[in-house]
């Protein structure tokens, strides 16, 4: 029986030992709550899924229906004054219904009329064609006239168009002067919406929370920038715009993180490494930057011609500038 402590000698031993071990790779955070609202977002049902939720609404809405038929009916027979009060309740409930898909309906139309500004000024510039761009300016004085914040740029616009003698240099005098103030609005509906889903992931631990948080900002961005720009949506308006959106992102790639300093701020940043929480902040954040930029370019209803479009680097920095800073002081 041997005494003592028994050493096994391994080859390579040296290279084993623990000090020369790799250390272990840090987490870099990655936005999985704005990935994953984007993701859902983007994500088209099935035609199974349609046709089930189709079908479900249609039998839904006529059992309801005939149920409320029935009732009101049953109840003016036994209660006339009672019945003729729940029949008024429910002829002002179908008013308001008829109202609200009507505003759905107003809304499509609003989005489609950016939309087609937005091809006519793109036609316009690939033919050269001042006539066009002439219609399309027009278009765009209607569009805006009985908004308090463009009269200076509609009074300047109606002095300055006469000096513009091709389709570019229009169309980049009614870029300069009407759109101007909404994409500067419209910026700062993005830095609101990016700084507020950063400070969510950051300080609210709950499961889901962030996901859902992140949801709803991106939303209310993505119609108050439609607003800004004439394209007020309704609930379903809203929801198809944000899908075109993040469709767009997802197809391009770009939900994913390494670019526009978002890589270096998740991997390396002082945020990141005092606190993973506050990283997926910034990177939540950044993501949410990115599809308020999306937002801008698909409701403008003219294309970039001689405004450089913003970097989503600078809307970070401008949202989330001192949004950690005392946290890092805190942890420092």
């Amino acid at each position: 029986m041997t005494k003592g402590p028994v050493l096994i000698d391994l080859d390579g031993g040296e290279e084993a030992a623990p000090d020369r071990a790799p250390p272990v790779p840090e987490a870099v955070p990655e936005g999985h709550a704005m990935r994953a609202a984007m993701a859902g977002m983007a994500r088209r049902p099935s035609w199974l899924g349609r046709a089930f939720w189709g079908l479900a609404a249609v039998f839904l809405g006529a059992a309801v229906s005939v149920a409320a038929w029935d009732f009101v009916t049953g109840l003016l027979a036994r209660a006339p004054l009672i019945g003729w009060a729940l029949a008024g309740i429910g002829a002002a409930l179908l008013v308001v219904a008829l109202l609200i898909a009507l505003r759905e309906v107003a809304g499509f139309a609003r989005l489609g009329r950016l939309d087609a500004l937005r091809a006519e000024a793109e036609a316009a510039r690939a033919a050269g064609d001042l006539g066009a761009a002439r219609t399309v300016v027009t278009r765009l004085r209607t569009l805006y006239l009985r908004r308090p914040e463009a009269a200076w740029g509609l009074a300047r616009l109606e002095e300055r168009a006469g000096d513009a003698f091709d389709a570019d240099a229009l169309l980049a005098l009614a870029e300069a002067e009407l759109l101007g103030p909404l994409d500067a609005a419209a910026l700062r509906e993005v830095e609101g919406a990016a700084r507020q889903v950063a400070a969510v992931t950051a300080l609210v631990p709950l499961a889901l929370a962030d996901v859902v948080g992140a949801l709803v900002a991106n939303l209310r961005m993505i119609r108050a920038v439609a607003t800004i720009y004439g394209g007020r949506t309704g609930t379903l308006g809203n929801w198809r715009l944000a899908r075109a959106v993040m469709a767009h992102l997802v197809a391009t790639g770009a939900v994913a993180v390494g670019d526009d300093m978002i890589g270096s701020v998740a991997g390396g940043g002082l945020v990141s490494r005092l606190s993973r929480r506050f990283g997926e902040g910034v990177v939540n954040g950044a993501l949410t930057a990115r599809v308020g930029l999306a937002a801008i370019e698909l409701c403008r209803p003219l294309p970039r011609i001689a405004t450089p479009a913003p970097s989503v680097s600078g809307v970070v920095r401008r949202a989330l500038t001192g949004l950690f800073s005392r946290g890092e002081g805190g942890q420092g």
